[in-house]
């Protein structure tokens, strides 16, 4: 069996770290690499770097901020955030990135996706998906959660696996930041669609919530930003505890 996974996501605006709720009220929490460094001594599998103000302000993520990550930190890090072409892509895996991650730019050409895999491969492409339950339905976001599209969760995760993307990034936008809990009936219904990995985000509070997420949500890997980065459940302490509750981890 595949091992889960523990990610922890540092959403970057200017170099620094910084979180909020419901991707509204953001407050810095500090620099980027240090942080990054930190969570690969502690033991995390992987890191998601998201320059959460790239798309929205029309601006690439910066190549230099990926290389100071790539020389600080020896796990395999994914960056996401104003990537709209393969040409953008290239720069940021040129720069040490082990993966990319698309949102906007897939929704908008997902072509794109087919071409990102077809250069590099479909483990260098990542797709996320930022939706919101309205009326029932989960409604794909873009832009940073800012503008509604009238693509549907599944039916568009589905076609991103057809396209050629190797993982899944999946986040409610209504559980982000609210450590509530995952939405784990939403990723056990992605887990049994997609034969891709599926990473879940959004409403981490707890050591039960990664637990949930992790077997009731058939999740492949749990990404978590504020318990982690606020020092409320040290990776260590985590890893033990799913260690206890038969959740195969590294």
């Amino acid at each position: 069996m595949v091992a889960k996974r523990i990610i922890p996501c540092l959403d970057v605006k200017d170099g620094l770290v910084v979180k909020g709720i419901n991707f509204e009220g953001l407050k810095e929490v500090g620099d980027a690499v240090e942080m990054g460094a930190q969570y690969a001594r502690d033991g995390a599998d992987e890191l998601v770097y998201l320059d959460i103000s790239a798309t929205k302000e029309g601006r690439r993520t910066f190549a230099t901020l990926v290389e100071r990550i790539a020389r600080e930190i020896d796990i395999p890090f994914t960056v996401g955030g104003g990537i709209g072409s393969v040409e953008d892509a290239a720069r940021l895996l040129d720069a040490g990135a082990d993966k990319v991650s698309i949102n906007s730019a897939a929704l908008a050409h997902p072509a794109l996706i087919e071409q990102l895999a077809g250069k590099y491969g479909s483990q260098f492409v990542v797709v996320a998906i930022d939706a919101k339950c309205m009326d029932g339905r989960w409604i794909c976001t873009t832009h940073g959660g800012s503008r509604f599209t009238d693509r549907e969760l599944f039916s568009w995760a589905a076609e991103a696996q057809e396209r050629g993307a190797g993982e899944i990034l999946f986040t409610s936008m209504d559980h982000d930041g609210t450590k509530a809990g995952y939405a784990c009936e939403v990723y056990a219904r992605l887990g049994s669609l997609l034969s891709i990995p599926v990473i879940a985000s959004g409403g981490a509070g707890s050591v039960q919530d990664i637990v949930d997420v992790l077997t009731l949500g058939r999740a492949d890997a749990a990404l978590a930003a504020s318990i982690f980065h606020y020092g409320e459940i040290p990776i260590p302490v985590l890893k033990q505890a799913l260690k206890a509750a038969n959740v195969n981890v590294r």
